[in-house]
């Protein structure tokens, strides 16, 4: 569970809202034209640019920014180099007893017991983790696309608003609702925008980018074994990914 993402989410709703409750009720901010304006037309945008199945979808993505399994990366590259000892020792096929708790490591390790050559076992690592990239960029697409439609149906509720105030200037009871509908569907897109799309885009792009970089080390390492890598040899190419300060490795 990350809980810097819940930390910063309910830490920015309390202190909104507890401004809100300071300068009046909750209630003044709520109108529904404003409502369906902004939530309803970035709702359609999402459908009109994305597939059916990656709109319904955006729910388990926004769970990923909450509910993700790290990588230890040291963990990994320590099992990589250990394994690297092992086929030195007694060949690649005595890995087939070695299990790894991460999937992609596991795949990669079958694909060398049955005896895929270095070439091809690149060619296909790198195959599935471009794929991976590009599913994560569609999620992460969503959640910009959603940054970028809710400000900008915010600012259409705002002309909307402005439009029925002028229209009835002159009767003051119809000024208060148009007023309130213009300054109101910006402050929803605002909200939308910059505190949950925008900030949810970025962690999962962080994330993105920490798993690729630890399929990569597999990949390497993988390839290194197999070309048969100097184990001290192995272990600095893999480290070279880390901060020089997180670098050290425990080995058994």
């Amino acid at each position: 569970m990350d809980f810097a993402t819940i930390i910063g989410l309910i830490f920015g709703l309390a202190l909104m809202f507890g401004a809100i409750l300071m300068g009046g009720q909750l209630g003044m901010f709520v109108d529904i034209p404003s409502i369906l304006i902004v939530f309803g037309g970035t709702m359609a945008t999402l459908f009109i640019r994305h597939r059916m199945s990656e709109v319904f979808g955006v729910f388990g993505i926004l769970m990923k920014a909450f509910f993700i399994k790290s990588h230890d990366i040291h963990s990994i590259i320590s099992q990589i180099v250990e394994m690297s000892h092992i086929a030195r020792k007694d060949g690649i096929l005595a890995l087939e007893k070695v299990k790894s708790e991460d999937e992609f490591l596991q795949k990669a390790i079958n694909h060398c017991v049955d005896g895929a050559d270095p070439a091809f076992l690149e060619k296909l690592l790198a195959k599935e983790l471009s794929y991976q990239k590009d599913r994560h960029r569609n999620g992460v697409g969503i959640f910009e696309g959603i940054a970028e439609a809710a400000p900008a149906f915010g600012l259409l509720g705002t002309l909307i608003g402005l439009v029925q105030m002028l229209v009835h200037l002159d009767d003051p009871t119809a000024i208060g609702p148009g007023l309130a509908m213009a300054l109101i569907s910006t402050f929803y897109g605002i909200f939308i925008a910059h505190l949950v799309a925008l900030p949810i885009s970025y962690k999962l792009t962080a994330y993105s980018q920490e798993e690729q970089m630890v399929r990569q080390v597999i990949i390497d390492g993988m390839i290194g074994i197999q070309k048969g890598v100097n184990p001290r040899m192995l272990l600095q190419s893999l480290i070279a990914v880390l901060p020089p300060t997180a670098r050290e490795i425990n080995q058994k």
